[in-house]
Parts: C-alpha cells; structure tokens; sequence
C-alpha cells in the first residue's frame, strides 16, 4: 500500500510516496481505507523538523476518514463497511483526564502524523476508541477537514474560553483551519465575532462565514480598530494561533477581566508582555491544545445536522502531495487543504 513519509527533514521534496506493508488490526483495533486525509501546518513542522516527533521513517497526517475493511476480534459495535472519521488524539486511558473525558489533558497525549504514524495512508489500523460512525450526511473530504482544526477551536472557545452569548470574540487569522473554524464555533453560541484575515478575498469569506467585523492584519492596527468596534471596551476572548506577530496587539485588545487563549505560535513562540497590565486588568492567557473525545462526538452531530461547515480550500490526490505542501505554505488558501486517496 502506499504511503506519504518522510525519512529525513526538510522542505517538500523530502516527502516520498512508499510502498509498505499492510497494518493488520489488533484485537480492539479496526482497520480502514483512508478515502480523505487532510494537511495541517503540523504537518509542515513535523516535515521541517521538530522536538518529540515519533521515530522515522514517519507517516504524516492528523486526519482521516474511510471505510472499515476489518475489525478486531474484540471490537464491539463496529463491522465492516462502516463510514469512520478518525478521532487524532492518542491518551493513556487511565489517568484522571481520560476518565474524565478530556484525553487531550493527558500528559502521555499524542497525535497521529506526529508521535506515531498517521492518516496519509492508503490503509490504517487503530483503536476502536478513536473512530465514530460517520454520519452519510458528511462527505469523506469533510470528515477529514473537520477535526482536528474544530477540535482544537472548539476546545479553545467553549471550554477555555466559556464563550457565552453577547461576547465579543477576536479570532486571528480567519482564513486558516482553527479561524474559520472558530468563527462558526463563536456564532453558534451567539457571540459576536471580530475576524481578522490578510486580504479582502479572505475577509469576505470570513463574513460569509458569519463574521461581524473584519479587520485586514496587514493594512490596520488589529488593536485600535478592536477599541474602535467596541467602543474601547476590547473583547472577551481572543482566539490566537499566530504568537510572535500579533501577541502585543492581542493582549491591546483584551477588554478586563478578559481571556487570550493560545493554540500555537505559526510566527514565533518567544513574546514579551507587561504582567501589570495582566494583573491590573485581571485578564487570563490560557494555553489548549486540540479537543476531547466528548468534544468530537458533539461536533460531528453538529457537522451532520449542517451547523458548522468544514471549509474546503482545496484537494490534492495523493501522488501530488508535494505541490499540496507548497499550497499550504503560501498561506494563500482559506479552509482545509484536503488529501484524496
């Protein structure tokens, strides 16, 4: 079966399309046709290098979803022929998090494509805790767009963030996964979103999406024109996986007692900010990192039911992976950049 790996670091020409054996599922595992995976910039980091990455050769990709071709022989509720989407988050099970549902606060948490083979594969096996039935409502390619990106927004906003309806809400970057992601996360708990993207095409996506305010990053000061729309309140919550770039103009816009919630740093991880402010306005930072299994349950039932949207910039098949990473690291795309199999 062919897969995309890669066997050293480096740009997009070190990704190879290799012929590997086909993964036999164990007892509580299933085994699946990928017909959809998705890139991520995870995906570029990992190829790039990065610390903790799993042992390479390494198979990429975060998402997937396909169809079962065979189960475990101690799989339950599963069988052959079923439509999965793959849940990305690998846990120990038995801490308190995972007992409680929140396998992403694991500190043994992994992730497929980074810590251990991943979904750009024409077969895969993995645990029957990590798949959920997929709705025939959801195409495969926007089963694959959808969770890690509406997770990681999701767990950011309603979790973290416990966005309510009235809030203000800044989400940086609109056009990326998490952005566009989050903006309809926001407006489905009736906050009033403040999106920033940096050109008109994707600002006007961003309103197609529900955004109420758009503001262009790279044309005007994303602070002054938050004070300017809340009437120099500021926001309630900032969505922010940008880092180095925007993090002074993030924390210029937080209202008091407001919340910045960061998932990444595409810009940089190293920022400097003034704690008086922080303390004075006792204003919160608070890191996440993608979603729990409850979490991914409830966005699928709201991706079937036509709620939220998985945005599809575009798709590549497999053999053109490279150019799909080069896609992708023009930053031009709004939405998913999706792999078909």
């Amino acid at each position: 079966m062919k897969a995309i790996r890669i066997h050293e670091h480096g740009d997009a020409k070190v990704l190879k399309i290799d012929d590997i054996k086909e993964p036999q599922p164990g007892p509580q595992e299933v085994r699946v046709k990928i017909k959809a995976s998705a890139l991520n910039h995870m995906d570029l980091w990992v190829r790039n290098g990065m610390p903790g990455i799993g042992k390479m050769p390494l198979t990429l990709g975060c998402d997937g979803a396909g169809i079962i071709e065979s189960v475990g022989s101690e799989v339950k509720d599963l069988q052959k022929g079923d439509r999965v989407v793959v849940y990305p988050v690998l846990s120990c099970g038995v801490c308190s998090f995972c007992l409680s549902g929140l396998q992403n606060h694991c500190k043994e948490m992994q992730l497929f494509g980074e810590h251990v083979n991943g979904m750009h594969a024409e077969i895969v096996s993995v645990s029957q805790n990590n798949v959920i039935k997929l709705d025939k409502r959801i195409s495969f390619e926007e089963a694959a767009a959808f969770p890690l990106v509406f997770l990681t927004a999701w767990h950011m906003l309603v979790y973290n963030g416990q966005v309510k309806p009235k809030n203000t809400v800044l989400i940086l970057g609109a056009g990326s996964g998490v952005g566009s992601a989050a903006i309809q996360i926001a407006k489905h708990h009736g906050a009033t979103v403040i999106a920033t993207a940096g050109s008109e095409k994707k600002l006007e996506k961003a309103r197609e999406l529900g955004a109420d305010f758009l503001i262009h990053h790279y044309q005007d000061s994303i602070s002054e024109q938050v004070k300017e729309i809340t009437n120099r309140k500021g926001v309630d919550i900032v969505v922010e996986h940008v880092g180095l770039k925007v993090w002074s103009e993030c924390l210029k816009s937080l209202s008091w007692s407001g919340r910045l919630i960061t998932c990444g740093a595409t810009t940089g991880p190293k920022v400097q900010m003034d704690l008086r402010h922080l303390f004075i306005k006792q204003q919160s930072i608070i890191g996440s990192t993608m979603g729990s299994l409850p979490e991914m349950k409830a966005i699928h039932e709201l991706v079937a039911k036509g709620s939220f949207k998985p945005v599809i910039a575009k798709a590549f098949p497999c053999t053109d992976v490279q150019q799909a990473h080069e896609f992708l690291e023009k930053s031009e795309q709004f939405g998913k950049v999706i792999i078909t199999w």
